[in-house]
């Protein structure tokens, strides 16, 4: 099963994405983890990535999609993999095509979990966070059995973080919708998208995922 998972802040793709790893026995790959990966490991396209991250540059799509390659080439993805913050660009979707073409590979399916503003805006603007030891809650979700005390530490400074209001969200989330659409329409016009309605309890988007994959 090979998938690119997209999704807006806020969408609940990191959890869904587990449980499609583990019932599909498929790595989750991030690009940034998977670059961070090559350049620890001094992999050719590791040095030339470094090279470009220590001089404050970009690292250009040639060597984001060459340590792509390697890590599909691994044993692990031999079942398939779920990609996760790539491809961003319609440059970067035609490169990972070659790619899997050159692997004798085809994609799958784009799962695109759709969730409306409104409901993006509660989920991202209710988060809280313990200031001792990081733990989080939501106002909605995931509130401390007693108000204002952290469950894990006791701690008493449960805080909104800066970057968690209003304004800042909505322009996340205009920048997500001006990256992605483009890659909506790509993905869409060639027959791989999928399209899950990402509000309701997790089971039920779970559910409406796995009746996509099945």
């Amino acid at each position: 099963m090979n998938l690119i998972f997209l999704g807006p802040p806020g969408a609940g793709k990191g959890t869904q994405a587990k449980q499609i790893i583990t019932k599909f026995e498929i790595p989750q790959i991030s690009t940034g983890e998977i670059l961070r990966a090559a350049i620890k490991e001094g992999t050719d396209m590791g040095k030339k990535a470094k090279e470009f991250i220590d001089a404050g540059k970009l690292v250009p799509d040639e060597v984001v999609v060459g340590i792509i390659k390697d890590r599909l080439a691994e044993k692990d993805c031999e079942k398939g993999f779920l990609l996760d913050g790539f491809p961003r660009t319609i440059a970067q979707a035609d490169a990972l095509g070659k790619v899997l073409d050159d692997m004798g590979r085809k994609l799958n399916h784009v799962v695109c979990l759709d969730v409306p503003n409104e409901e993006l805006l509660k989920r991202l603007t209710g988060r809280r966070i313990c200031r001792q030891c990081g733990e989080e809650y939501h106002v909605m979700f995931k509130k401390p059995a007693k108000e204002g005390v952290c469950d894990k530490c006791g701690g008493t400074d449960i805080y909104q973080r800066a970057d968690d209001n209003e304004e800042t969200i909505s322009n996340r989330l205009k920048v997500y919708s001006d990256q992605t659409q483009p890659l909506i329409d790509y993905y869409g016009e060639r027959g791989f998208l999928r399209r899950i309605d990402g509000v309701g309890s997790f089971e039920e988007i779970k559910n409406r995922i796995f009746d996509v994959l099945k």
